[in-house]
């Protein structure tokens, strides 16, 4: 069962409702800093221009809580938008109202109109049915391609597609097909990356990781946690005292199930953050009293690149260290470059790994950068996304990301 896309419907003459992620970096000044997500969605807005539609697009930037933030107008993505795909571009105030209707009614094929932050109107993330028919009535098609918010259930990725046809965009099926991939039909040996500060965020991932990985390997402060629960004393480090039982039934877990779950062996250690000169490597069971790990050590990294270069299948979600910090962020910049060496099918998903790969000059040899963060992690754990399950399949039903879409 495969999912439906832009390709498998007419858009000619139409006005399309295009659902994106422009949730860009902004400095203090409100300029972009990188345009990444701009430039992902290219390939679904030139198709529908080029394909004669009139194209409508919503997004949200920032955190506003359902007021207007002036910092958080989408003033400075539709201009770099126009830059980028080099049509006309036209900026809403509003997310609707009577302004917006007239603007998308005198839309015309080849134009682009920009809503305001979806976010600024308190029914968005309310999934409120009554903003979703009111974006449902600019348009005639929905074209869903902001995967990043395919876990959350708003007006404008999920409550809109009550009304109108749903279809995937382009970045959207990438998406899903590499995600699937590595989820439903993985070539083995299947090798699980998992970082981060908290086995809390990861319990989820890491039980479903479980049932189809051949190895799991295991950095970031979550391991601080899994190492106290082997009797490790851990000094200064950041760890959940509350999760040693979790970490221990999850090590339980690995040998009923054949999992290699691979700890740190050793540890680079510092008094704090900002001791970046007195960094040193430590045996993962010898941390000094008044030091704390902040990175996997340099035996931990040839380790964990022994276990990816016999892999066939790489997933990856979390830093193995203090990435924000160049001492610290070795480790994770080690995997990635040993990630980017072999041939295995790899996919990274989260920010901090994002930019660790191309921090190391390999993000080209990554088979699938994820721009999900929430969404990547909640895929791998199995769970259906109700920003996927709104879309048509090609029999005419409702997609679920259960399915492999092959």
């Amino acid at each position: 069962m495969l999912i439906k896309t832009v390709k498998d419907v007419s858009v000619k003459g139409k006005k399309v409702f295009a659902r994106v992620d422009f949730n860009v970096p902004l400095n203090e000044n409100g300029e972009i800093i990188a345009d990444v997500k701009i430039k992902a969605a290219l390939p679904t807005i030139r198709y529908l221009l080029a394909e004669g539609a009139s194209v409508i697009l919503a997004s949200h930037l920032g955190r506003p809580k359902g007021k207007i933030d002036e910092k958080l107008r989408l003033t400075p993505v539709a201009e770099r938008l126009r830059e980028l795909c080099g049509a006309e571009v036209i900026k809403a105030d509003e997310v609707v109202g009577p302004q917006v209707e007239q603007l998308a009614a005198n839309l015309q094929p080849g134009q682009i109109l920009l809503l305001e932050n979806v976010r600024f109107h308190p029914g968005e993330k309310a999934n409120d049915p009554q903003l979703a028919k009111a974006y449902a009535q600019l348009a005639e098609l929905f074209v869903s391609d902001a995967f990043g918010t395919a876990h959350r259930a708003h007006a404008s990725n999920v409550g809109v597609a009550a009304f109108l046809p749903a279809v995937a965009g382009f970045l959207m099926e990438k998406e899903i097909t590499a995600l699937s991939r590595s989820l439903h039909n993985p070539q083995k040996p299947v090798v699980a990356i998992v970082g981060g500060s908290k086995i809390t965020d990861k319990i989820n991932v890491l039980n479903n990781f479980l049932t189809f990985a051949d190895a799991i390997l295991l950095g970031g402060g979550m391991a601080n946690t899994f190492l106290r629960a082997k009797g490790y004393k851990m000094g200064k480090s950041l760890l959940e005292p509350d999760q040693v039982g979790q970490a221990k039934e999850i090590m339980e877990k690995a040998q009923v199930c054949g999992v290699n779950l691979c700890l740190p062996v050793d540890l680079t250690v510092a008094t704090d953050l900002h001791d970046e000169k007195g960094a040193e490597n430590v045996p993962a069971g010898a941390v000094p009293q008044d030091k704390m790990a902040l990175d996997i050590g340099e035996k931990t990294r040839a380790v964990f690149a022994e276990q990816i270069k016999a892999a066939k299948t790489i997933v990856w979600n979390g830093p193995l260290g203090v990435f924000e910090v160049s001492a610290f962020a070795q480790g994770t910049i080690a995997v990635a470059k040993a990630v980017a060496a072999g041939d295995a099918f790899s996919i990274i998903g989260g920010g901090d790994v994002v930019a660790a790969v191309e921090q190391a000059g390999v993000s080209e040899q990554i088979s699938h950068l994820s721009t999900g963060g929430g969404a990547t992690l909640e895929f791998w754990e199995g769970k259906e996304l109700p920003g996927i399950a709104v879309l048509q399949d090609k029999q005419g039903g409702k997609y679920a990301n259960t399915i492999d879409c092959g």
